[in-house]
């Protein structure tokens, strides 16, 4: 179970701020194109990074904590994932402390 270590911890951090979505009604999943268009660019930018650094031998991935299914050029799924599920936890968090504050918001957001 040791290879599922890096899935365990996104996990951890998807239940860690998964809740703020339905609790406090932060609507980051009905926004999900305002999500993709927010996430895509991240993905992008540290996957193309990932790919030349294992590439000029900058890092590599222990094949023991991680589920060894390589998503492109040496990048495992797992830190795809990271790459996804890292910033959507921000979001919910930051846009949770944007719902408590009502000051903070926008006219956009008074939908």
């Amino acid at each position: 179970m040791v290879h599922l270590r890096y899935l365990a911890v996104l996990l951890g951090c998807l239940l860690g701020s998964g809740w703020l979505e339905f609790f406090l009604r932060t609507r980051v999943y009905r926004r999900w194109l305002r999500l993709v268009v927010t996430v895509l660019p991240v993905v992008l930018v540290f996957v193309l990074w990932d790919i030349y650094a294992i590439g000029h031998l900058h890092w590599t991935f222990d094949p023991q904590a991680i589920t060894t299914v390589i998503v492109i050029k040496g990048v495992p799924l797992d830190e795809v994932l990271f790459f996804i599920i890292i910033p959507i936890c921000a979001i919910l968090t930051f846009e949770a402390v944007r719902s408590s504050h009502p000051q903070w918001h926008t006219k956009d957001d008074v939908k």
